[in-house]
């Protein structure tokens, strides 16, 4: 996985950058030595020099937050690394998802398109996978793809009524908005229930491009 030739600079590190295998969110940068890339390929775990510690760390290893390496990405001048990972928890010591805020200070960044819908799918997936009680998304999958069949009916022909309403009133995109995510969420929980993953969506879609 890390054939690449690597930069190291005159410490002997690399600046690591840790990405969200499936949203693409970016949760932590930090510092990798050659024993530390070596460890993260060997054991699948991510793993750090802390040069304030002046040690090798695993990530997690005393939160349990640990980051499973998904994939290892190098720039063009092999100075610095993405790597790709499937985190078990928060990725920052203080609790959060992630270690970057905006510049106000704000915890959660602007939407950011597919990444939050992939966000809102792993929760779906979640609440099914533990049949949480009384979720409105797991009452829904509870009643197979004919509930929640119908309900994609129902939303598909509330959007289609609100975008030819649109037409009249232009500058209120308000309730196509709105009608447009209730279709949106609905179509998740079908293909969650159908156990479809919406990444295989998404692969389908980009087999077509012409």
């Amino acid at each position: 996985m890390f054939d690449a030739p690597i930069t190291w600079n005159d410490q002997g590190l690399v600046p690591a950058v840790i990405q969200h295998h499936r949203t693409g969110e970016v949760l932590m940068m930090a510092w990798m030595n050659k024993e530390a890339l070596r460890l993260t390929e060997t054991e699948g775990i991510v793993h750090f020099w802390s040069r304030s510690r002046r040690r090798l760390w695993k990530k997690g290893e005393t939160s349990g937050n640990v980051l499973h390496l998904v994939e290892a990405l190098i720039d063009c001048d092999g100075d610095t690394l993405v790597l790709k990972v499937r985190p078990t928890g928060p990725a920052c010591h203080t609790g959060r998802r992630t270690c970057f805020l905006n510049t106000a200070g704000d915890q959660d960044p602007s939407p950011q398109g597919f990444a939050d819908l992939e966000a809102l799918w792993q929760i779906i997936v979640s609440r099914l996978s533990s049949a949480a009680s009384g979720s409105y998304t797991t009452y829904l999958a509870e009643g197979g793809p004919q509930k929640t069949g119908l309900k994609l009916i129902e939303e598909a022909a509330e959007l289609v009524e609100e975008a030819l309403g649109h037409q009249v009133r232009p500058a209120d995109t308000q309730r196509v908005r709105e009608e447009a995510a209730d279709l949106v969420y609905h179509l998740l929980v079908l293909l969650a229930e159908r156990q479809v993953d919406v990444k295989d969506v998404i692969s389908e879609l980009a087999a077509r491009r012409t």
